[in-house]
């Protein structure tokens, strides 16, 4: 088990020291080195066009060859960015505490003046809407069935040790095809900590302003701002059933009645037909009863019925087949045509609220650009508050 402290003691180089804002909790982070604003110029050749992967919400990535030898992904943050302080600071304490093999790896961050810098390990293929989804990918990737699955099990064991081995739990609140990356054997890494939050085990949710994007967004998080982890698995069974397919959640492009990837799930397995919704791309070239169980799984996990999603643990058990799938047990998804007409707080072509981007390389999702994602009003001034605990499974 991994034990997140909420104070560290390592003092930062006063070069770096710059921002009153941040000087507090910033000198109190370790294991994150604290680089100088040359030395990540040096390392992007002044942050060149020719280095650049990717631009999000709130700046621009670039590729860097580190000191040491390591290649990295340098995160600068636009000095025009909405996220605050507060968002810079926890995706830093948050990421710097935890290590997992479908984890991003945060090496350090730099903040000199009003330049705020994210810098991870490189990761040499981009994100799954960059490469597998949408018709907007720019990929030669070819993704057979036996990647599609241990990708899907990958982010599984991921969000499973954020929701379960971390201590306070954490949520992470934006899983979605944008911030999994994968490295050069496309083993997934869940990434963009922005929005995440920490829920101690003594309680059982929090309750904070919607952020996030529509179309992964658990029902009860987006009509009361009722977060627990249960909203996280709603997002992956949503992403799990996109990677099976081959679409993302959204495209208006199709007939009305097939723009919502779950609708058309949960249509086609009352109709026992789930097997027609894997990708075409594969030629019947795939495990069909795993397949079909991968999405029964995805069914389960987007329960209208927040508590009737399982734990990720189990998830996991799940889509390795350690464990049945009780088919008893799966309800009607919540479906984001049934919140369509909630009234969207901002106007955001990029489809996600301020994080967007944070630390995927790509500018945007697959969703995007359809330009049919919508998104909620962040806050940086958010209010959380705790509710005690009464129900252990949430």
């Amino acid at each position: 088990m991994t034990c997140f402290p909420f104070s560290f003691g390592r003092k930062v180089p006063s070069v770096a020291r710059h921002n009153p804002d941040i000087d507090e909790e910033l000198s109190g982070i370790q294991n994150v080195r604290i680089f100088t604003y040359k030395e990540l110029r040096v390392a992007s050749d002044n942050f060149s066009q020719a280095n650049k992967i990717g631009q999000g919400g709130f700046g621009s990535v670039y590729k860097g060859l580190l000191k040491d030898g390591k290649l990295a992904a340098i995160k600068v943050l636009s000095a025009e960015s909405t996220q605050g302080v507060k968002e810079f600071m926890t995706e830093i304490n948050v990421i710097s505490e935890i290590e997992h093999e479908n984890l991003v790896k945060l090496y350090g961050c730099c903040v000199e003046g009003n330049n705020r810098i994210l810098v991870y390990n490189y990761l040499e293929n981009n994100s799954l809407s960059q490469t597998l989804l949408g018709s907007g990918h720019s990929s030669n990737i070819f993704f057979d069935w036996k990647t599609r699955s241990r990708i899907c099990i990958g982010i599984a064991r991921g969000l499973s040790y954020l929701h379960e081995e971390v201590r306070p739990h954490i949520v992470h609140r934006d899983i979605k095809a944008s911030n999994i990356l994968l490295d050069k054997n496309l083993t997934p890494k869940i990434s963009d900590f922005g929005l995440a939050k920490l829920i101690p085990s003594y309680m059982t949710h929090v309750s904070t302003r919607v952020a996030g994007t529509i179309g992964y967004l658990a029902p009860e998080y987006a009509l009361r701002g009722h977060l627990t982890r249960k909203a996280d698995i709603y997002s992956f069974g949503v992403l799990l059933v996109e990677i099976v397919s081959g679409r993302c959640h959204t495209n208006t492009l199709l007939p009305i009645g097939e723009q919502f990837i779950l609708e058309t799930t949960w249509e086609l397995y009352q109709r026992r037909e789930l097997v027609a919704l894997v990708d075409a791309s594969l030629e019947g070239h795939f495990d069909a009863e795993e397949a079909c169980k991968f999405l029964k799984v995805g069914l389960l996990c987007t329960q209208d019925t927040s508590k009737l999603r399982p734990p990720m643990s189990s998830v996991v058990k799940m889509l390795t087949g350690e464990m049945d799938i009780d088919e008893s047990k799966i309800t009607k998804p919540g479906l984001i045509s049934d919140f369509m007409d909630l009234k969207i707080r901002g106007d955001k072509k990029d489809g996600d609220i301020e994080t967007k981007g944070s630390s995927s390389y790509n500018a945007s999702s697959a969703s995007d650009s359809q330009g049919n994602t919508m998104s909620f009003a962040a806050s940086t001034s958010t209010t959380t508050t705790f509710t005690r605990k009464y129900d252990q499974s949430l």
